[in-house]
């Protein structure tokens, strides 16, 4: 006897659904694997309508996958249906079956331009013991049965291993990306990368990689407190700037090194203003060896899916990476200064107590020849200008053994600031012009006698001095690094007497100070300089209309 129509029909079933299985199993991509899944499920069970809702702990939805529905009516239903009601009903383990939905007790209406449903069937799908997402099928006619519950029941079994497996790559493919990126910052700090432009690269990874909206990075500021110092993603300029220090969860990563998952920025306590825009939050701490560098925030928008302990893990890992770069970095600068200092130790101590006292005892020598055996004529002539360069060779050994205990003490502040602006070329691919005035008088630069240059010197303290010429580092290259420009004008203007100031301007012609900056530090160290001094620091738009226009100055000391 032959196979029977309901063999055939069977076995034809059977292999449709191992089919479909396999092909669940093949897929590594969640949402694609979602599709498959909502789309097996219908075809196998002859369902008009299909989707997998996940949602969260409240039991709004988070995803949601649908067939059957055309797009200009989910458009007009406006939102995915929430796990309440008859969807709220569906159980952990097994299926809900109902011949028509609209009499089970718990239905509560469907939404205004709800295509009609009756006949329906419910089940969870579990992924590592907990309900992940759960399938709704709707309107099969004649209704569902027992082969269909076991058919979705395969289904959903087969679609939890995929789901984790895809989970699995996705996490690992994260952290290979997070680990990337961790590398990719120490490599930046080992090769001397201006540190503004390392942080800024930290947040722009985490942003991209973290799945985030926003990535915040707050940094310790001279009062101890912490202050949002760089932006990446929309709106950067409502958050530049605020300080973070009250908020306990961001002051508690810096301390001890913990971070945490936020579930809403915008419903918890302690938050600031502009921070409560936000819904999901990860608080990873740049932390290494008991050192606290910074803080990073994550942020989501208000509603959208939770950062999950997988998130937190990877961004924490790569916060903390970030943070013992940094740390190294700054070791390696101390080493390389620790060592060069006690270089010119030893050659200043070598050229005081081996060259100076040498020449001293030629120089001793020589004059007594030249007062005991030598009558005057020519040869003591000779003799005594011989005396004359050996002292003059000993003044200048000790002008440069004091030149190697501090590099700038000896070399005038106007050729420090030409020396400066001179170096910019590189980085600028031009020369910026360079002005200096002292008392309302224009210096001539480069002058056969420099009278006006020694009296900067004389009016400029040697630490003052140093801070404008660190002032003049930073400004230039802030405007190689961000503006763009064509031409760089350099002032160095100094008022003398009662009141007297140093006043440093740094004038280009680029893009001009961005409506909504990224960053803060980049001119954080020019303030915290002029705070220090006692002065001011000011980044305008120049009387011109183009660039930007850096104004810092500080009183005489």
């Amino acid at each position: 006897m032959g196979p029977t129509s309901q063999d055939v029909d069977g076995t034809q079933a059977t292999a449709q659904l191992l089919a479909a299985i396999l092909d669940l199993a093949g897929d590594l991509d969640t949402p694609s694997l979602l599709e498959r899944f909502v789309a097996a499920s219908t075809a196998l069970t002859g369902a008009r309508y299909g989707a997998i809702n996940i949602v969260d702990d409240e039991g709004a939805s988070q995803t949601f996958v649908q067939s059957g529905v055309d797009d200009a009516t989910v458009a007009a239903l406006g939102h995915a249906p929430h796990a309440w009601g008859v969807l709220g009903s569906i159980p952990d383990v097994g299926v809900l079956r109902l011949e028509d939905l609209t009499q089970h007790p718990a239905f509560r209406g469907l939404p205004p331009g709800h295509p009609p449903m009756g006949s329906f069937l419910g089940a969870a799908v579990r992924v590592r013991g907990a309900r992940y997402g759960t399938l709704y099928l709707s309107e099969k006619p004649g209704g569902f049965d027992a082969a269909d519950e076991q058919v979705v029941l395969s289904l959903a079994a087969a679609a939890a291993v995929a789901v984790q497996n895809a989970q699995l790559y996705e996490r690992e493919r994260r952290r290979r990306e997070w680990v990337s990126a961790g590398q990719e910052i120490t490599t930046m700090l080992l090769e001397g990368t201006d540190p503004e432009d390392v942080l800024d690269r930290i947040a722009g990874a985490a942003r991209t990689i973290g799945g985030a909206d926003v990535a915040v990075l707050a940094l310790p500021s001279p009062d101890l407190g912490l202050l949002v110092e760089f932006v990446d993603g929309a709106a950067p300029g409502a958050l530049l700037g605020i300080d973070v220090s009250a908020d306990v969860r961001v002051h508690t990563a810096f301390d001890t090194g913990e971070g945490m998952l936020v579930g809403a920025l915008c419903d918890a306590d302690g938050v600031e203003p502009a921070l409560r825009t936000y819904g999901p939050a990860l608080v990873a701490p740049l932390h290494a060896s008991g050192q606290g560098v910074g803080v990073l925030l994550l942020l989501r928008a208000r509603g959208a899916v939770p950062f999950t302990d997988d998130d937190l893990a990877l961004a924490q890992s790569f916060a903390g990476q970030a943070a013992l770069a940094f740390v190294l970095a700054e070791a390696q600068r101390l080493r390389g200064q620790a060592v060069l200092s006690d270089e010119r130790t030893r050659i200043a101590r070598d050229l005081h107590d081996l060259a100076i006292q040498q020449l001293f005892a030629a120089g001793m020598q020589i004059e007594g020849v030249r007062r005991d055996h030598v009558p005057e004529g020519p040869v003591a002539q000779v003799l005594e200008e011989a005396v004359g360069h050996v002292d003059a060779g000993i003044r200048q050994i000790r002008v440069i053994v004091r030149t190697l205990d501090d590099p700038g003490a000896t070399v005038p502040l106007v050729q420090r600031v030409r020396s400066e602006v001179e170096l910019a070329r590189t980085s600028l691919g031009f020369t910026p012009a360079l002005r200096v005035d002292v008392d309302g008088r224009v210096v001539p630069l480069g002058a056969p006698d420099p009278v006006d240059e020694r009296l900067i010197d004389d009016l400029v303290a040697p630490g003052r001095a140093n801070n404008v010429v660190a002032v003049v580092r930073e400004g230039l290259s802030n405007v190689a690094r961000h503006a763009r420009s064509a031409a760089v004008s350099v002032r160095l203007v100094v008022v003398s007497g009662t009141g007297g100031s140093v006043t440093v301007e740094v004038e280009d012609d680029g893009v001009g100070v961005p409506p909504s900056p990224t960053r803060a530090s980049g001119t954080r160290n020019l303030a915290q300089r002029a705070e220090e001094s006692g002065g001011t620091f000011s980044l305008l738009r120049p009387p011109s209309g183009r660039g930007a226009l850096l104004r810092w100055t500080a009183p005489l000391d």
